[in-house]
C-alpha cells in the first residue's frame, strides 16, 4: 500500500513539473546543417534544460568521419521577441575518422573523444511546427585525432517540433 502511495505521488509530482513547463515546444527532431551535417534531436527535461543528441558524417577526398553525441543545453528567454532563447552548455562526443593517403598506400582508423561547450540562439516559430537554432561547439580532443582544442564547429539547425 505504501509503495503504490509512493507512486501515486511520485506520477503526480511528474505531471505537475510536466504541465507547468513554460517552454513553447517539448521535443524536435531535424538537422544541423553545418560542420559535420547531422541528424538532431532535442528533448526538454525542464522548463530550461534540454538533451541534444546529434549523428554527423562528414566526407572529403581523402578522409571522412562519423560523429555521435550529445549536449546538455540550459535555454535562457530573450525579452522582447517571443521566441527568441540564448543557450548554453557542454556535453560529449565520440568521433570515427578513416583517413586514405592513395599517394602513400595508407590507409588509417582512428577513434576519438571530445569534450564539447555550446552556445547559440534558438527561435520557435509561434504558427509552424518549426525551431531554428545556430550555434558554436568548441571542442576539445581528450585522445586520437586532432589531439588538443580543436577550434569549433558550428550549425544552423531546422528541426520539426513535437509537443
Amino acid at each position: 500500500m505504501r509503495t503504490k502511495q509512493l507512486l501515486l505521488t511520485l506520477a503526480f509530482a511528474l505531471g505537475f513539473c510536466y504541465a507547468s513547463n513554460a517552454q513553447s515546444y517539448h521535443s524536435a527532431i531535424g538537422l544541423r546543417l553545418g560542420y559535420p551535417a547531422s541528424i538532431s534531436y532535442k528533448q526538454f527535461i525542464s522548463e530550461p534544460g534540454a538533451i541534444e543528441a546529434f549523428l554527423g558524417f562528414r566526407s572529403y577526398s581523402l578522409y571522412r568521419w562519423i560523429s555521435v553525441g550529445a549536449l546538455y543545453e540550459h535555454h535562457m528567454p530573450i525579452s522582447g521577441v517571443d521566441g527568441l532563447k540564448w543557450y548554453f552548455g557542454g556535453g560529449a562526443s565520440v568521433f570515427l575518422w578513416h583517413y586514405d593517403d592513395v599517394f602513400v598506400g595508407d590507409n588509417n582508423t582512428n577513434t576519438s573523444i571530445g569534450i564539447l561547450g555550446t552556445l547559440g540562439l534558438d527561435y520557435k516559430f509561434a504558427n509552424a511546427p518549426v525551431n531554428l537554432s545556430v550555434d558554436w561547439l568548441p571542442v576539445f580532443f581528450v585522445n586520437g585525432y586532432g589531439n588538443g582544442f580543436g577550434g569549433g564547429y558550428g550549425a544552423l539547425s531546422a528541426r520539426y517540433t513535437i509537443n
